[in-house]
């Protein structure tokens, strides 16, 4: 479906007929990136759980890992909503290692200068709009306001490395971790120009 069919684009001039205050009977805005909290975990889950155990019948975290991670760093979260509805999102921590390790899963090592990118998702009937490609630009963007993240890092399955380079990311190697018969490649981005992009970015 063309993209106007799932974002309704609201014109600058009322209908005649109808005053403005009639017509704007909500005060959600058309499209928010904002960090996630607790209150967004079902929804969050419900996205990676249509989108990870259809293709690989795995989820990279339980509903209960997302509400830990949630908790203890939803600075590190980024959803984009629509009309008030999650459409894509991603969660990640802190780590303190060069490679990940199986505690990267569940840990977040508040003293670490590495971003492990846990998942990003998109909701089922916004895919194939390029959201997911400017989620991650934007988090990336928004990783070099935080002054002592140095990289992010990740794991994906073998058919998502090119999905990861378009975004910069490059290839470290074959990653430690394995979860139940999948294997994975873990990858990696440099983030630096801290202070030229707080400058230049409109970071907070």
């Amino acid at each position: 479906p063309s993209t106007s069919s799932v974002l309704p684009l609201k014109s600058s001039k009322s209908p005649p007929s109808v005053s403005p205050g009639i017509q704007r009977r909500h005060t959600l805005p058309a499209s928010e990136v904002r960090p996630l909290n607790t209150q967004d975990a079902i929804s969050v889950f419900e996205i990676e759980r249509e989108a990870f155990i259809s293709v690989s019948g795995e989820c990279p975290l339980h509903l209960d890992e997302v509400r830990h991670f949630l908790t203890l760093c939803p600075e590190l979260s980024m959803g984009w909503f629509e009309e008030g509805r999650l459409v894509a999102f991603i969660i990640g921590s802190l780590w303190d290692q060069d490679r990940l390790t199986t505690e990267a899963l569940t840990l977040h090592k508040p003293c670490g200068s590495t971003v492990h990118i846990h998942v990003l998702a998109v909701h089922r009937t916004f895919r194939q709009q390029g959201k997911g490609p400017i989620l991650m630009w934007r988090y990336l963007q928004y990783l070099r306001c935080l002054p002592n993240v140095r990289r992010a890092v990740l794991m994906c399955e073998d058919f998502l490395i090119p999905f990861y380079r378009k975004s910069g990311f490059k290839v470290l190697g074959r990653c430690a971790i394995t979860v139940a018969n999948l294997t994975f490649t873990e990858m990696w981005y440099p983030i630096s120009g801290h202070a030229y992009m707080r400058r230049n970015t409109g970071c907070v």
